[in-house]
C-alpha cells in the first residue's frame, strides 16, 4: 500500500475538491460548446465563472480505464485495465484484473493521509464480482454508489448521489463553513443507458424528436446536479475556498435502434450525444471518443470566462494538480504518468513535459474504432493498429478535428512516435496484478 508522510506546502487554507465526472457526454453535448438541442445553463455559468478546456483529453474511451486514470494519476494499461469491468470470464479473456487493486496509488488516500475528509457518491465501476473490495479500501471516509461493492448502494436515477453528496458537504464544512477540507467525487449516471429521464424535464423539452426529447431531458437533469452543487457551496459560504472540476468519462454512446434495455430504462436509440465536429465517439480514440468537457471553477484563483484552447490537459494529470492545489507533495516512490496542471487551472499557461499514451483493446476495425494504440507528443497525434499496421498522423495545432491524415508528408515524425509507442507499449505488465483477481476465479 503506498504510504506516506504528507508535505503540506500550501500557505492558506487548503481548498476543498470537487470533482463532477458525468457519463458519456460527448464535447458538444454542452451549451457553450454549441449543442443543437440540449440546454446546460449551470455549466455554462460555471464555464463563465472559470476556465472551460478545450483540449482536455479522457486516458481511455471507455468508462472503467478512465476512471483508474484519474484514481491512479497512472495509464491505466499500467493496471492491466483496458476496458469495462463486467464478469470474471470477460476479464480473463481481457488480460484484466476483476477490480482495481486497492493498494495500488489513491488520490483520496493521498489526500485523506494529508488531512482531508473524503467521500465518493454515484457510479464506481472499479470492480464488479462479490468479493471485490469496498470503497472504503480506496481511502474514503463516507460513500454510496452503484456499479460497486453493494455496500450502501444507491440508485442510478434520481440524482440520489447529489443527495448523499450535499449532505456530506454539509457535514464536513461544518455550521460555521470552517470545518475539515474535504475531498469529493460526484461521478454522475447521466447519460449512460439505461436513460431514466424525469417528467419536469420531458416536458421542457416536449418540441423535440423523441431520442432527442430523452437524451435532452437526461442531460439537463445531469446539469442540474452541477447547479445544486454550485447553489450549495455559495450557501456554506466556502465557495471561495472550493475547487470544483466538471468532466466526463468518454465520448457519447452510438444511438442504435435499441429503444429499450435489459433492465429498467430507455436504451441505446437515445444515445443521441454530439461531438462538436470531432471525429469519432465513446470506443474510439479519435478526438470524438477521449476529447471531453472539462471546466474549472475556483473564485479568486480560476480567471473568469477564459476558454483554454492551448493546454494540453489529461486525466492522469488530475491527481498531481489536486496534490498541488492543496499543497501536498507526491508520495516518496511514486511516479505519476501526469503533471500538475493547476499554472493551466490559474490562467498561467501550462506546456507540458510528458507525452501522452492510450491503448484500447475493443476495437473492431470499423471506422472509428480501428486505433488500438495512440501518442500524443506536442502538436503531434499518432494512431496505430499493431495488428493491421495501420497508421494516421494528425497536427492538433492545426487541425483540431482530426480531418486530414498527414502521416505520408511527415515520415520521420511517424517513426519517431512509432518508436516511444511501442516502448511504452513494451513496458506494461503482461499479467494483472494478482491483488485484483477474486477467488472465485479458482472455482
Amino acid at each position: 500500500m503506498w504510504l506516506f508522510s504528507a508535505v503540506v506546502v500550501f500557505a492558506a487554507t487548503p481548498p476543498n475538491i470537487i470533482f463532477i465526472f458525468a457519463d458519456d457526454w460527448g464535447y458538444g453535448d454542452v451549451g457553450v460548446h454549441g449543442s443543437s438541442f440540449c440546454k446546460t445553463p449551470n455549466l455554462d455559468r460555471m464555464a463563465k465563472e472559470g476556465v472551460d478546456f478545450a483540449n482536455f483529453t479522457v486516458n481511455s474511451p471507455v468508462c472503467t480505464p478512465s476512471r483508474v486514470a484519474v484514481m491512479t494519476g497512472q495509464f491505466p494499461a499500467r493496471h492491466s485495465i483496458h476496458q469495462h469491468f463486467q464478469g470474471i470470464k470477460a476479464h480473463i479473456k481481457r488480460g484484466m484484473p476483476d477490480w482495481l487493486d486497492s493498494e495500488a496509488p489513491m488520490l483520496p488516500r493521498m489526500l485523506k493521509q494529508a488531512g482531508y475528509t473524503t467521500g465518493h457518491f454515484g457510479k464506481w465501476h472499479l470492480g464488479s464480482v462479490k468479493d471485490s473490495p469496498t470503497e472504503d479500501a480506496y481511502g474514503y471516509d463516507r460513500f454510496a454508489t452503484f456499479n460497486g461493492s453493494g455496500k450502501n448502494e444507491i440508485s442510478k436515477g434520481g440524482l440520489s448521489s447529489v443527495d448523499h453528496a450535499e449532505r456530506f458537504i454539509k457535514d464536513a464544512a461544518g455550521p460555521d463553513g470552517k470545518g475539515q477540507p474535504f475531498f469529493v467525487n460526484l461521478w454522475l449516471h447521466e447519460v449512460h443507458t439505461p436513460h431514466l429521464p424525469v417528467e419536469r424535464y420531458m416536458e421542457k423539452f416536449k418540441n423535440l424528436d423523441e431520442a432527442e426529447r430523452v437524451y435532452a431531458a437526461v442531460i439537463a437533469e445531469g446539469d442540474e446536479a452541477v447547479g445544486r452543487i454550485m447553489t450549495l457551496l455559495k450557501e456554506l459560504k466556502i465557495d471561495d475556498n472550493t475547487l470544483v472540476v466538471f468532466s466526463t468519462d468518454n465520448g457519447p454512446e452510438k444511438s442504435t435502434e435499441d429503444k429499450g434495455h435489459k433492465g429498467q430504462g430507455m436504451g441505446k436509440f437515445y444515445s443521441v450525444g454530439e461531438t462538436g465536429g470531432l471525429k469519432g465517439e465513446k470506443r474510439s480514440l479519435f478526438s470524438g471518443g477521449i476529447r471531453v468537457p472539462f471546466v474549472v471553477r475556483w473564485p479568486g484563483v480560476v480567471p473568469k470566462g477564459k476558454v483554454d484552447k492551448v493546454s494540453v490537459v489529461t486525466a492522469v494529470d488530475l491527481l498531481p494538480t489536486f496534490l498541488d492545489a492543496a499543497g501536498v507533495s507526491l508520495p516518496d516512490g511514486y511516479t505519476p504518468d501526469g503533471e500538475s496542471a493547476l499554472a493551466a487551472f490559474k490562467g498561467e499557461g501550462f506546456k507540458r513535459s510528458k507525452p501522452i499514451f492510450w491503448e484500447w483493446r475493443g476495437g473492431d476495425n470499423q471506422a472509428f474504432t480501428w486505433p488500438s494504440l495512440a501518442i500524443r507528443d506536442g502538436k503531434w497525434k499518432l494512431l496505430f493498429n499493431q495488428e493491421t499496421k495501420k497508421m494516421e498522423l494528425y497536427d492538433l495545432e492545426n487541425d483540431w478535428a482530426e480531418v486530414t491524415n498527414v502521416a505520408v508528408e511527415n515520415p520521420e515524425i511517424v517513426q519517431t512516435l512509432k518508436r516511444r509507442l511501442m516502448k511504452w507499449k513494451n513496458s506494461l505488465p503482461t499479467e494483472p496484478s494478482p491483488k485484483g483477481l477474486s477467488r472465485q476465479r479458482n472455482k
